[in-house]
């Protein structure tokens, strides 16, 4: 009778939950451990609202509630990184950085740029909308950015857009001017977004490596032009042309700047840094 009546109960849930998510029973839960507010969601716009332009914001979509929820409890590394075990290619995140002022120089101390990668150079073919991979409303790219010999006289950098397995609009081409990885991780983005206001796609899921980029277009850029596109220092922004670039394609888009670790198995990351590698070997135009 026990065994009967817990028999019971689960055909009863599960009649609730198909009621509740659809006839096909195929809910899913959405996860957020870092937005406005944490916690399991049921609808992708209710987790939309919790994490839409929230700094570093950290969610995913899971089949069962079990799962979602630990997701939102399981703690961070003590560097705010989530480690690489149980990873999804559709995960949402932004790793957490704890030094969001600006960057003080690094790698790139040469003078600021005066030539930009190609904008609006090539037609982007039209492709069919099933095409994509989608998470709600919003078409999810990849973009990478690499530079062999950085910082180095021979330098060559490649920037790398990826949609989805044999897209069409998949590239990877020779970064023009300056030659170096910042660079390419910008100008990498910058393609994707030319490609998709090409065909009036306006809403974005943009996974790159790049904290530096994430950070620049999000953060910093505003900082800028009301410094008269000067540092906190008083120092020329050394990206200042690829940022401006930058700023100007995301006008008119909704984008959500996705933070996802480089090298770390994400499907959509190893194909646009395989991409940009391809596109380091190729000639300068």
């Amino acid at each position: 009778m026990t065994r009967l009546l817990a028999v019971a109960r689960r055909v009863a849930l599960a009649a609730v939950r198909c009621s509740t998510h659809g006839s096909s029973g195929l809910s899913m839960f959405y996860a957020v451990r870092r937005g406005r507010k944490a916690g399991v969601f049921q609808t992708w716009s209710e987790c939309r609202a919790q994490v839409d332009r929230f700094p570093a914001a950290r969610f995913k979509k899971f089949a069962t509630e079990e799962e979602a929820w630990a997701f939102v409890r399981k703690p961070a590394s003590p560097d705010g990184s989530e480690g690489t075990e149980n990873k999804h290619e559709q995960e949402s995140q932004v790793k957490v950085n704890k030094r969001l002022r600006e960057p003080l120089g690094g790698e790139e101390n040469a003078e600021p740029c005066a030539k930009h990668a190609r904008q609006n150079t090539e037609s982007v073919p039209s492709v069919n909308k099933d095409s994509f991979s989608y998470m709600g409303e919003f078409v999810v790219v990849y973009t990478d950015g690499c530079c062999v010999s950085n910082g180095r006289r021979r330098a060559r950098a490649g920037i790398g857009v990826y949609w989805g397995p044999g897209h069409a609009w998949n590239v990877g081409f020779r970064l023009p001017g300056r030659q170096t990885n910042q660079r390419a991780e910008i100008h990498a983005a910058c393609k994707a977004i030319e490609q998709a206001k090409a065909q009036n796609i306006k809403k974005l899921v943009l996974y790159t490596d790049s904290m530096f980029t994430i950070n620049g277009i999000t953060n910093w850029v505003q900082g800028w032009k009301k410094n008269g596109w000067k540092t906190s220092t008083g120092k020329e922004v050394i990206n200042k042309e690829d940022f401006m670039a930058l700023e100007q394609l995301t006008q008119g888009m909704d984008i959500q700047w996705m933070h996802v670790p480089g090298h770390s198995g994400f499907t959509g990351n190893e194909e646009a840094d395989r991409l940009a590698r391809e596109g380091a070997k190729q000639s300068e135009d």
